[in-house]
C-alpha cells in the first residue's frame, strides 16, 4: 500500500530576520513553516537572522512540519545554516537552487556526519533551468540520501529563462509537470510555488486549482491570508471522499473480495482505485488530527 504522507496543503515561508513574522508564525494553521534564511535575508543580517530563528525555534513548539532554507552549501553561510538547523531539531533543510545530485549527497554526507536522525529530511529548491532539465537525476538519485521533496521556485525559473508568464501560467506547465514527474518517479512530495500578488485572493484560488489538477501535493505561501484558502484547495473535498468512502465499502463486501474490478453505480473500478481511496481517507484523518489539537 501507498505511503501515508504528512499533510502539505500550505508551507508558510517566513523571513528569519524578521521577530515579529517568527512571533505570529507559531499560531497560524499552515501544514508546514520555512523558515528563510537564504533570499529573505540580507548579506548582513545572515548571522543575525540565524540566531533569532535559533531562539525562536527553542522557544515555540508547533504541530506542523518546520523546514529550514538554508543558504547554498557553497557559500560563508550555509554550513552554519545547516549546524544550526540540525542542533535545533527541525524536520528538514531545503537547499536552494539545486542543479545536480552531487549537492544532494553533500548535505547527505554532512548531516550523516552530525549524526542526524533518519528522519531528518532534505528538501530541495528546482528554480533554474538546469535543476529542471536534471530533476529526475535529483530526484533518483536523491531519494536514496534523505531527500523527501521538491519545492518549484517560479520567480527564479522566469527570470533565469526570460519568459513572461500570463496568469494561467502556460509558458510554465512542460517545466511544472516534468518537476512534477520527476518527484512521483522517486516518490517525493512536491511543492507548487508561491503566488506574489497578495491584491489578487481570485487569481490565488485559480492558480491552487491548477496546482492541484496538475498534481502538486500543496502550494508554498508568502503571506498568513494564504493559508485558509490553500488548505481548501489542496485538502480533500467532501465529494472525494464520499467517494472514498463508497470504494473501500464496496470492497470490503465479502462478495467482492477476490475481485479486482468491481462495479459501483455503473462505474468500473480497480483495486488501484482501493489504494487510492485509503490514502485519501487517511490523510483525511492526518488532518483531523491536526485541527484536533488545535492551530499552532
Amino acid at each position: 500500500m501507498t505511503a501515508i504522507p504528512r499533510p502539505r496543503r500550505s508551507l508558510l515561508f517566513v523571513p528569519g530576520s524578521n521577530a515579529r513574522a517568527l512571533q505570529k508564525s507559531g499560531t497560524l494553521a499552515a501544514d508546514g513553516l520555512i523558515f528563510d534564511l537564504e533570499d529573505s535575508v540580507g548579506a548582513a543580517e545572515k548571522d543575525d537572522a540565524r540566531e533569532k530563528l535559533r531562539l525562536h525555534l527553542a522557544e515555540t513548539k508547533v504541530s506542523g512540519e518546520r523546514i529550514v532554507r538554508i543558504n547554498g552549501l557553497d557559500t560563508a553561510s550555509g554550513t552554519e545554516d545547516l549546524l544550526m538547523a540540525r542542533g535545533a531539531g527541525v524536520d528538514a533543510i531545503l537547499l536552494p537552487k539545486v542543479e545536480s545530485p552531487a549537492v544532494i549527497h553533500q548535505a547527505a554526507a554532512a548531516l550523516d556526519d552530525m549524526d542526524a536522525p533518519a528522519h531528518f529530511a532534505i528538501w530541495a529548491m528546482i528554480e533554474t533551468p538546469r535543476g529542471i532539465l536534471e530533476a529526475d537525476r535529483i530526484a533518483a538519485e536523491g531519494a536514496e540520501r534523505r531527500l523527501a521533496a521538491f519545492v518549484v521556485g517560479p520567480n527564479d525559473i522566469q527570470l533565469a529563462t526570460r519568459i513572461a508568464p500570463q496568469s494561467d501560467r502556460s509558458e510554465l506547465l512542460p517545466w511544472l509537470m516534468q518537476i512534477v514527474l520527476a518527484a512521483r518517479s522517486s516518490g517525493l512530495a512536491v511543492l507548487d510555488g508561491v503566488f506574489a500578488d497578495l491584491g489578487d485572493p481570485d487569481g490565488f484560488a485559480a492558480e491552487c486549482a491548477a496546482g492541484r489538477r496538475m498534481g502538486f501535493d500543496g502550494k508554498t505561501l508568502i503571506h498568513p491570508s494564504q493559508v485558509e484558502p490553500a488548505n481548501a484547495a489542496f485538502g480533500p473535498s467532501p465529494e472525494a471522499l464520499a467517494a472514498a468512502e463508497a470504494v473501500v465499502a464496496a470492497f470490503a463486501e465479502p462478495a467482492n473480495a477476490a475481485r479486482g474490478v468491481i462495479q459501483i453505480d455503473g462505474r468500473m473500478v480497480e483495486r488501484l482505485h482501493l489504494e487510492e481511496a485509503r490514502r485519501l481517507l487517511a490523510l483525511r484523518d492526518m488532518i483531523l488530527r491536526r485541527e484536533q489539537k488545535g492551530t499552532r
